[in-house]
């Protein structure tokens, strides 16, 4: 079930634009923080209509420091195009509320310990005896099972546990955080997967099911190219997905520049580009592993030969020949060409923020492109509208 605007005097707001592949579809969004939030914003960005569901306190995540006065940067950058609900489940008539929220429902993300949802009452059997076709996604730190089950789980916790950070340090130097959210909008990327994929399974049978989605799995799902012991292999091997420092970020006359040249057409184009063909025609230097074994000799002479040219003009010397990218800020994304031209960037209004520019779709669809995106809500901007309407289908 969806709401029509047009037919509702509690007016909400309405999808403006063509249909999304998962429009019709109702999610509730009882997540906080970032990967199940942005997992739910992506079925959002499909023209599912997504309900977050806050307790009173509200979502975390709209205390983080931002440079914004009115409200989080990150909060509004995870939650777009999603009606915003208050519900305090500790409370009978809240919880009451959100049952009718669940008879009407497709899916539903949240993000408690294993422990919390049958404290509250809406664990998976107690949510399926309400509706069998639910499709009820549990995004956990470790996952149901195990001695970590009860753990809180974080991004850079999860990094720092599972090898990330070892592997982004130097080697010999100390673990290094990759800044980002990167485990955590990977998770995201999985909740929206996990969903899509167990509500195709429910045009078969009618039924719906549970999907877990953890930042433990999704941390080692991104190492999944590292991953990989053979038998025999001594326990301290080299991880490989290294290239000697070729591929890399380089030093230039101004500014920084990364090149991937792992493959003989483009390390051949790279040192004919720098000025330096004896590289490439060197039988010591003519394969990756090779490059690698002799670094220390090719990289000096490669940053001797960019400190000619700042990165941009590199950048746009190489072309379509070397594979690079001049090292920007995310700010400079916004007037980017290829950005525009993909038409990544939409202009939100928001109502005590104002009017912001942001990202919007993550995926294109040519024949359902899914409806315009909107800003993300206030705390509990549309509580009365959305309870009124699920009172009056209940």
């Amino acid at each position: 079930m969806s709401f029509d605007a047009d037919k509702d005097d509690a007016r909400l707001p309405a999808r403006t634009g063509p249909v999304g592949p998962l429009s019709g579809l109702r999610v509730l969004d009882l997540s906080a923080y970032i990967a199940g939030p942005y997992g739910c914003s992506l079925l959002a960005d499909q023209g599912a209509e997504v309900i977050k569901i806050e307790p009173p306190t509200g979502d975390n995540l709209r205390k983080y420091p931002s440079t914004l006065e009115a409200e989080s940067r990150a909060f509004i950058g995870v939650n777009r195009s999603k009606l915003g609900v208050v519900l305090d489940l500790k409370k009978a008539e809240d919880l009451a509320a959100l049952m009718a929220l669940v008879r009407t429902a497709d899916v539903l993300v949240h993000n408690f310990r294993p422990s919390v949802p049958p404290r509250l009452g809406i664990a998976y059997d107690q949510l399926k005896a309400v509706n069998p076709r639910l499709i009820y996604c549990s995004l956990t730190g470790y996952g149901e099972m195990g001695p970590l089950r009860e753990k809180a789980g974080y991004d850079q916790v999860l990094q720092s546990m599972t090898g990330m950070c070892a592997l982004q340090g130097k080697r010999g130097e100390p673990p290094e955080i990759i800044y980002g959210s990167v485990v955590d909008y990977y998770a995201a990327a999985l909740v929206a997967a996990g969903v899509a994929s167990a509500l195709y399974e429910r045009e078969k049978s009618g039924e719906g099911q549970f999907v877990g989605v953890s930042l433990l799995r999704s941390a080692l799902t991104m190492q999944s190219a590292r991953m990989v012991w053979a038998e025999g292999e001594p326990k301290d091997v080299g991880r490989d997905m290294r290239s000697g420092g070729i591929t890399g970020l380089h030093p230039t006359r101004e500014g920084h520049l990364y090149i991937s040249a792992n493959t003989p057409h483009f390390w051949q184009a790279l040192c004919a580009k720098v000025g330096l063909p004896e590289l490439a025609d060197d039988e010591r230097y003519d394969s990756v592993r090779k490059r690698a074994l002799h670094f220390a000799e090719i990289v000096p002479r490669l940053r001797e030969a960019l400190a000619a040219r700042t990165a941009l003009e590199w950048e746009e010397l190489f072309g379509e020949e070397v594979p690079c990218a001049a090292a920007r800020t995310v700010e400079d994304m916004f007037d980017n060409e290829q950005v525009l031209a993909e038409d990544m960037v939409a202009n939100f209004a928001h109502p005590t923020l104002g009017s912001y520019r942001g990202f919007t779709r993550a995926v294109k669809f040519g024949r359902t492109p899914g409806p315009e995106p909107f800003a993300a809500p206030t705390l509990g901007q549309h509580t009365d509208k959305v309870l009124k309407t699920a009172n009056a289908a209940d």
